[in-house]
């Protein structure tokens, strides 16, 4: 809560951003953001507007500040949410289609997420092989439990079933984990658990016209430009 505030008071163009999406969303992004309340926040379907229209208000500020690194940039990237503003700052969508993807993205996967417990948890200090036996070791009775997110060596995320996290959780520290963090998340992003959710971001994205990137813009599936 208080996120972007600072940035929409001092920067008319951050503050034009937040004004955009509320018309966009058709509710008031803006004040949800700078005052909660947390648990609406927190919720996937506005928590995933809120960063987006954040990032790229901060993405203003960074305009303000040094204007010839942003107009330099040669090649843009962002985690999972982070490469829709990737992806509107390289001109391959506009604000304003980037948004409603998003919002559809964030109701799709909040969706899903209803239908099963499910989470996400940090493993710090693991290689990726003990990372693997260890989701390996954690899941029962066809639960997902899984490798999700590559963030550097020794930060590695899992995400799945709900008790097959809280079991990681227990067990990480006799792996040898320095810690296992379960994240402020409402599912199991980047699994199987999400299909439904794909499926209705495919017809989401089938929506929105696209130009061809003017800077590369890295995947983060396969770490090449698209």
């Amino acid at each position: 809560v208080g996120m972007g505030q600072e940035l929409a008071n001092q920067l008319p163009e951050a503050r034009q951003l937040y004004d955009e999406a509320d018309l966009v969303l058709g509710y008031d992004l803006a004040t949800l953001c700078f005052e909660g309340p947390e648990e609406k926040l927190n919720e996937t379907d506005h928590s995933q507007p809120a960063l987006f229209v954040t990032s790229l208000a901060a993405l203003e500020s960074l305009k303000q500040t040094d204007a010839e690194l942003v107009s330099c940039c040669g090649a843009t990237a962002g985690l999972s949410l982070g490469e829709y503003t990737a992806l509107v700052f390289a001109g391959v969508m506009s604000f304003s289609d980037g948004l409603q993807v998003v919002h559809q993205r964030g109701l799709a996967m909040q969706a899903s997420t209803e239908l099963t417990p499910s989470g996400m948890v940090s493993i710090l200090g693991l290689a990726r092989d003990d990372v693997e036996q260890l989701c390996l070791d954690c899941r029962q009775d066809g639960e997902v439990l899984q490798l999700a997110n590559f963030l550097c060596p020794g930060n590695l995320v899992v995400s799945g079933h709900m008790a097959a996290c809280k079991r990681i959780v227990e067990m990480a520290a006799e792996a040898g984990a320095i810690r296992a963090v379960p994240l402020a998340v409402s599912g199991a992003f980047h699994t199987s658990l999400m299909d439904d959710a794909v499926e209705k971001l495919v017809a989401a994205l089938a929506e929105v016209p696209m130009q061809k990137p003017r800077i590369p813009v890295i995947s983060n599936v396969d770490a090449l430009p698209h």
